[in-house]
């Protein structure tokens, strides 16, 4: 079983609010959201149910349609379909992929009230208009975000649950590992990138160790993507399509902003915004915004309309990339493991720090300013975010390759707005150290920003 930090996270909804909120888990498809729900079913209740409402009969729907009104009637029905008994206060009922029948999103309001039981509910894509229309959404719900595995968790699946402790306290102390630790570290890393944090991915990596399997698991979940936008995103689907095929070939470019002229030269972000939203509500994919006044309110100085879209998880964007060749003709895999990522391969490594960061919490922003008159003025940072260490203040951060030679663009920022900013950061391959004020981090800890 793959350990999940969230885990703690539904432990401190039961024990906090004793059956008066719902859990609500949003997350992309075949992130491992029903699984980790039916473990804490069995793990924390004496008794479980789980409803698909991805795959349910029509006996049950009739129940939710016609017997909701008489709960004593409707857990007796649920009770006896399932084959499950239920007990007051120690029992879980899991509403799994709940988006596809809204009405039971909506009677979540009563069965609270009720208060025999607790309840959570699963799904993707809970924001679409279409999912919840006609129906009130229950105030009663607490709503929490899933993603992919971390590195850490990524390491747990492998059986290491000391390096990122370790790794914290150099982290803290802003000390170099040395090279031994540094190139052990980073192999392990560089495995993270090319498998995922996809569970079924990970799971067959862990039983194979071959990355041709593993490919076969990620092309399977594209695919499943693709299948979704042709079915959930009626009316706009090829453009949502259109935008998610071109992820890699617009991350592969030096400069990242997605531009739609490459799919349209009369392509409108106006005629496009609802596909951006549809893939970034899906969880499919993580915005990153131009913030065009930078300061601690990033969300309110922002141009919506220059965005860079990252894949959700690193691993997909791998097999994305090649999603059209076999696998052996993949060379990202062989660029990863030994460490040849030319200039746009470099995507693979800014991607897996915009997924860090999402993951962590933040919100994603970045900076980019021209001057076609001055072009000494122009300035491109791939991420700006609160300042954990100082909460009144951005941290900068760059993504750079090992071989960098300057940071010019940082520097004129940190000059421009330098009291607006904490911590500067660049990532890269090497090892931890600090040169001209600037902390520069191997890739790996971006986990502790």
């Amino acid at each position: 079983m793959l350990k999940r930090k969230l885990y703690s996270s539904l432990l401190d909804w039961k024990d906090r609010y004793k059956g008066t909120k719902a859990l609500l888990i949003d997350g992309a498809r075949r992130i491992g959201k029903s699984f980790l729900c039916e473990e804490f079913g069995k793990n924390e209740y004496k008794s479980y149910i789980l409803v698909d409402f991805g795959n349910i009969s029509k006996e049950i729907i009739d129940v939710f349609e016609n017997e909701s009104t008489n709960l004593d009637l409707f857990f007796m029905k649920l009770s006896a379909f399932y084959g499950v008994r239920l007990y007051e206060r120690e029992s879980l009922i899991i509403f799994d992929e709940v988006q596809q029948f809204p009405r039971a999103r909506q009677l979540i309001k009563y069965l609270v009230k009720d208060g025999r039981y607790d309840y959570i509910e699963t799904g993707s894509l809970l924001s679409l208009k279409r999912n919840i229309e006609n129906i009130i959404l229950p105030s009663e719900e607490k709503h929490i975000e899933m993603y992919p595995l971390d590195f850490e968790e990524f390491l747990w699946a492998l059986g290491d649950t000391t390096t990122i402790p370790i790794l914290k306290e150099f982290f803290d102390k802003k000390l170099p590992l040395g090279q031994a630790l540094h190139r052990k570290i980073m192999n392990d890393f560089r495995q993270y990138i090319l498998v995922g944090g996809m569970p079924q991915a990970v799971n067959k990596y862990l039983e194979t160790k071959n990355f041709a399997d593993v490919d076969d698991i990620k092309r399977d979940i594209l695919n499943l993507y693709r299948n979704d936008i042709g079915k959930f995103a009626k009316g706009y689907e090829n453009k949502v399509i259109s935008i998610f095929d071109e992820i890699p070939s617009q991350l592969s470019k030096k400069e990242k902003k997605y531009k739609l002229s490459t799919i349209s030269k009369e392509a409108r972000y106006r005629e496009y915004e609802d596909s951006f939203m549809w893939l970034n509500d899906a969880m499919i994919t993580n915005t990153c915004y131009n913030s065009t006044d930078p300061n601690i309110g990033l969300n309110l100085n922002s141009d919506f309309s220059t965005r860079k879209c990252y894949m959700m998880d690193t691993g997909l964007l791998v097999t994305q990339t090649f999603m059209d060749s076999d696998y052996t003709e993949n060379e990202l895999y062989k660029a990863v493991l030994f460490n040849k990522l030319n200039i746009n391969e470099g995507m693979l490594m800014e991607n897996v720090v915009a997924q860090t960061l999402r993951t962590n919490g933040h919100k994603l922003f970045f900076y980019s300013k021209t001057d076609k008159e001055n072009k000494e003025n122009n300035m491109e940072l791939d991420f700006l975010i609160k300042d954990k260490e100082n909460l009144k203040k951005i941290a900068v951060i760059e993504v750079k390759s090992s071989s960098y030679k300057k940071h010019s663009s940082l520097d004129k920022f940190r000059t421009r707005y330098k009291d607006r900013i904490g911590n500067s950061y660049i990532l890269y391959q090497k090892d931890l150290m600090i040169k001209d004020g600037v902390i520069h981090l191997p890739i790996y800890m971006g986990i502790f920003l």
